[in-house]
């Protein structure tokens, strides 16, 4: 607790990370700051290779904005290492079994017969793709496009000599009608946005979720069984109609929030402030 009696957040974030179509800086100033007037926390941000030297003079940390674990893989092994040993409340808490933990769950949530774009790991399994145009091959540990390629149907094979133990995914690459993204706050839907048609992966408008699509992403956030946190959950409209999950988000997951009107975004402020508060409280009790 601080002199001022308030509990003490510790905001953990990139603001000099360029993502691609994306203004990380912008999204965590103003989340930030709305936060230290509304959630009754007295806030301080820091970079994320920081977070382990900085967090035992915090009551909670919480990881917004902080970029590809890549990018700091080392300091952020430290930080969880330090943080699960310390009893450090963490909001996502550190049990997340989705992008949290790398990209294992989509291999999971394929075997398990989850509505997922199929992915698998293991060259013996490559058959059990779908037939597909172009597949596409991405890191394990990847994050934000790091490492992803695209390999036509005729150089699919040339693959399993080196898949196994390769740290690599291999899914076909659907030709999806659009992608659409659902963000809840602890087990609660907040906004839909999609992308516009033709429109780049961040080129976003607001969606309006059918009960269905609400029942898909809630079987993702039920499925991921966190008692708090901020989480995306990312899919494709395939071209049956159905929804297949792309990722499901919930380590730093990015907010677009200058693209919701401002009751929407008021909304999202004050349900994250809430969840903050819950969140600390159960780990004090």
């Amino acid at each position: 607790m601080s002199p001022t009696g308030r509990p003490r957040l510790l905001y953990v974030t990139d603001l000099a990370y360029e993502a691609r179509g994306r203004r990380y800086c912008d999204e965590d100033i103003f989340l930030s700051s709305r936060l230290r007037a509304e959630s009754g926390f007295d806030v301080a941000l820091c970079h994320p290779a920081d977070a382990a030297a900085l967090m035992d003079s915090f009551d909670l940390v919480l990881v917004r904005n902080s970029g590809p674990v890549l990018n700091y893989l080392d300091a952020y092994e430290e930080f969880k290492k330090r943080a699960l040993a310390s009893g450090t409340a963490v909001h996502n808490p550190l049990t997340g079994r989705a992008d949290m933990a790398g990209k294992q769950y989509l291999l999971d949530l394929t075997a398990a017969g989850f509505p997922v774009i199929p992915t698998v790991d293991r060259a013996a399994h490559l058959d059990r793709l779908p037939d597909a145009d172009e597949y596409v091959v991405k890191p394990a540990l990847g994050a934000d496009s790091i490492g992803l390629r695209v390999v036509p149907r005729a150089e699919l094979g040339t693959l399993a000599p080196d898949l196994d133990g390769s740290g690599l995914l291999v899914q076909p690459r659907i030709p999806f009608a659009y992608e659409v993204s659902f963000y809840f706050v602890d087990a609660d839907f907040q906004y839909a946005l999609r992308t516009s048609d033709g429109g780049e992966r961040w080129d976003l408008q607001r969606y309006e979720p059918t009960a269905a699509d609400l029942e898909f992403a809630r079987r993702f956030v039920a499925w991921n069984t966190l008692d708090h946190g901020i989480q995306r959950v990312d899919a494709c409209r395939a071209p049956d109609g159905e929804l297949l999950l792309v990722e499901l988000e919930d380590l730093n997951p990015y907010l677009s929030l200058d693209l919701l009107p401002a009751a929407t975004r008021d909304a999202f402020v004050t349900r994250t402030a809430r969840s903050l508060r819950e969140c600390l409280a159960a780990a004090t009790r």
